[in-house]
C-alpha cells in the first residue's frame, strides 16, 4: 500500500501548516485530495469583488494540484462551500468548470453554508484527482 505524501506548498500553505497544523493536499498513490481552497492571497487578503475571489480559489486549488504533481485535467469530483450561494456564484463556477476542464466534466457537490473558516470568504473549494503517476 502506498504511504500518504502530506503537500504543504510554499506561502499560505506553510503558514497554515504552522498556524493551524494541516496540510493543503495528501497524495496517496495517483490520488490527490486537497483541502478546501479560499480565495485569498499568500498574506490571506481577499478580492474585494466576488468574481475575483472565486477565480483566486480556482487558481488556489490549482496551485495545490501542481504541488502535488496533478492538473485540473486530473479533477475527477468537486466539492464547493459557498456563503451566499446565489445564480451569480453558479455561474462564476460554470465558467471556471469550462475554462480550467474544457476536455471533461467532474462529478460536482455544491453546499450553501452560513459561514466558513474566515468571515472575509464566500467560496471554499476542494477537488480529487487521480493522476497517471503513482
Amino acid at each position: 500500500m502506498n504511504r500518504p505524501e502530506f503537500i504543504v506548498p510554499p506561502g499560505y500553505g506553510e503558514q497554515q501548516r504552522d498556524n493551524y497544523y494541516y496540510s493543503q493536499a495528501v497524495k496517496i498513490g495517483d490520488r490527490v485530495e486537497t483541502a478546501g481552497q479560499g480565495g485569498w492571497s499568500d498574506t490571506f487578503e481577499y478580492p474585494d469583488m466576488l468574481r475575483e475571489e472565486y477565480v483566486q480559489a480556482f487558481d488556489n486549488v490549482g496551485r495545490v494540484l501542481e504541488a502535488a504533481g496533478a492538473s485540473w485535467d486530473d479533477v475527477i469530483s468537486v466539492h464547493s462551500y459557498h456563503v451566499g450561494l446565489d445564480d451569480e456564484a453558479l455561474a462564476i463556477m460554470t465558467e471556471q468548470f469550462r475554462l480550467r476542464m474544457p476536455s471533461h466534466q467532474p462529478i460536482w457537490t455544491c453546499i450553501g453554508v452560513v459561514a466558513l473558516g474566515s468571515p472575509r470568504m464566500h467560496v471554499e473549494i476542494r477537488v480529487t484527482a487521480v493522476t497517471s503517476g503513482g
